[in-house]
């Protein structure tokens, strides 16, 4: 049996999916977790990651976990204490979904510090483990929605500066090859789409995936980050806008790793947008 945390974000939808198609056992839990979020042959469980006891029954008879780095949730807990309730369960294997900032924004404490302690406590618990290290996700450009539907616009900082964002899908299907194949065991693998692509490029991906025109409007950094600052805690404000405004080298560099892992390319921003154009109309 194969457990699925973070089992209805974007990633762990995704990968439930993918692993029940293949025929694996799959129990997918999260906090607020029901059998309308997952396929029928999925066994849904409730848990909280910050509560490492309410894994316990969740764990129980499980051969793989999928661990996400879970932001905020899980730095209230100690990694080490989930990990060592994940070993007394049986659980052989472990993949966590991790961050670029580990590599690239090592002094950074909400993108580095936390998600590398995370990895230390992995690569330290006598499991068998695989690190997913992806940048920014395509569905990061959800937020834009509301406003494309209402009004056709999207307002973002730094409209000219591009990123190699990745598809949600196609980190989960490096997650699925990992959690079920050999010859992945101690490796890392750093996740990022075909190109970089900007903000002004994914807001004219939307409006051709949705067959109308949608507007950029560039923010400043001080507007971003006043929007950002209503639900984002400031020092992930001021990092993420670094990372959009001021991207590093690595940052910028598109990785070979998921055509390695799958033998294909990874799906372009253009993809994504046709494949979710609903949420735009």
């Amino acid at each position: 049996m194969i457990v699925v945390t973070g089992a209805t974000g974007n990633v762990g939808r995704e990968l439930v999916r993918f692993l029940a198609a293949e025929g694996e056992r799959v129990t997918a839990t999260s906090r607020n977790i029901s059998q309308t979020d997952v396929p029928d042959a999925v066994r849904p469980s409730r848990s909280d990651l910050t509560d490492a006891e309410s894994l316990r029954p969740v764990l129980d008879g499980a051969e793989a976990l999928f661990l996400q780095n879970g932001g905020a949730g899980l730095h209230l807990l100690s990694p080490r204490d989930l990990l060592d309730v994940a070993k007394s369960a049986g659980v052989g294997r472990v993949v966590l979904l991790s961050s670029q900032g580990v590599s690239t924004r090592p002094e950074s404490e909400s993108h580095g510090r936390l998600a590398g302690a995370i990895e230390d406590a992995v690569r330290e618990s006598g499991l068998r483990w695989t690190i997913l290290r992806p940048g920014g996700f395509h569905s990061n450009a959800f937020a834009w929605a509301e406003p494309v539907r209402v009004h056709r616009t999207v307002a973002a900082p730094f409209g000219d500066i591009g990123l190699p964002t990745v598809d949600p899908a196609d980190i989960a299907a490096v997650a699925a090859v990992a959690l079920r194949e050999e010859g992945h065991h101690g490796r890392i693998h750093e996740l990022t789409g075909p190109a970089p692509t900007t903000p002004r490029g994914r807001a004219e991906a939307i409006g051709r995936a949705i067959g109308e025109p949608v507007r950029f409007v560039e923010q400043t950094r001080e507007e971003a980050r006043a929007q950002m600052l209503a639900f984002m805690p400031e020092p992930v404000v001021e990092t993420t806008l670094s990372i959009l405004g001021e991207p590093t080298p690595a940052e910028r560099l598109v990785s070979p790793d998921v055509e390695r892992v799958l033998g294909r390319a990874p799906r372009p921003f253009e993809e994504w947008a046709r494949r979710n154009a609903a949420a735009f109309r």
